[in-house]
């Protein structure tokens, strides 16, 4: 019993050593850490489907703070591009209640293409200025977001469809022929080779996709791994519509715009290859009149 009671008061004796030492550890265990600042503004990269295409997208604003903010500039640095991706409305500036998100449009600078761009999403700076009501302006640095890779996209095809025009011009010609039945037409790609007589360079239109909008025949399939550099051609389209839903035209925002996937200089791409203003309404009256019903 004596040996029993010594063991316990040794046991006391020695977690009343640890006491302190346990204590310092515990206090510096409860201690926060500082924790990273949080943007007053929060920044998001987007574009929306009338935006593809034209070089074009949206940055988002959402206040984070409790109280209103009004954001006259914003200032976005990749290095994906040549130059910083400018937003700015100095004299009413855009007011951002708290919690509340708001997008504005701007256009994307040319891109980057002088060295292999990486396929991860590179960090997006962004400098943005805005104020309080009643308080000057200020000035603050973050990170902008970008969930869907709409920089990373829109610069490889920029890049690509750079390489691409300098091998050949793409168009399509703004006459329509439509077959007799009304139920398919035909649209024609014009290629032109930027060396006549053929240069050193080419390409190969691996494939052509279909849109929201227009499908291919199946009768007429379009043409595949087709050589651009040497001649000039012209490949003849045969379309349907691809849709006949009451929304199709109505709705409509990049079915004109013909996607080409192509491989250059060992790299495969996607190039679109609008419609003129004149060739986009003739597909519009096309793609109504053939799916309006027969009789």
């Amino acid at each position: 019993m004596v040996c029993r009671k010594g063991r316990v008061l040794a046991g006391f004796l020695v977690l009343a050593a640890m006491m302190p030492a346990l204590s310092a550890c515990d206090s510096g265990a409860a201690s926060p850490q500082p924790s990273a600042s949080t943007s007053a503004i929060a920044v998001e990269v987007n574009q929306s489907r009338d935006q593809y295409g034209k070089q074009a997208i949206q940055i988002q604003f959402t206040n984070t703070t409790a109280t209103p903010l009004t954001v006259t500039s914003a200032r976005l640095r990749s290095p994906l591009y040549e130059e910083e991706i400018l937003w700015q409305r100095p004299e009413s500036g855009l007011e951002l209640p708290p919690g509340q998100p708001k997008a504005v449009p701007t256009a994307l600078p040319a891109a980057a293409c002088g060295a292999a761009q990486d396929t991860s999403e590179p960090p997006t700076g962004a400098t943005l200025e805005y104020s309080e009501p009643g308080k000057e302006a200020t000035k603050e640095t973050t990170e902008a977001t970008d969930p869907f890779g709409v920089l990373t996209r829109n610069a490889t095809e920029l890049c690509i469809a750079t390489e691409a025009a300098a091998v050949a011009t793409m168009v399509l010609d703004p006459e329509l022929k439509v077959a007799t039945d009304g139920r398919t037409a035909v649209v024609r790609l014009i290629i032109t080779p930027a060396t006549q007589g053929g240069g050193p360079q080419s390409l190969t239109i691996e494939s052509i996709d279909e849109t929201t909008l227009l499908a291919q025949s199946p009768g007429n399939p379009w043409p595949t791994n087709v050589t651009v550099g040497t001649d000039k051609q012209e490949l003849a389209l045969t379309i349907r519509p691809a849709r006949c839903d009451p929304h199709a035209v109505a709705e409509d925002k990049v079915g004109t715009l013909l996607p080409l996937r192509i491989r250059l200089g060992g790299r495969q791409g996607l190039i679109k290859v609008p419609a003129s203003n004149d060739l986009r309404g003739r597909i519009y009256d096309f793609v109504t009149a053939a799916c309006a019903p027969a009789g």
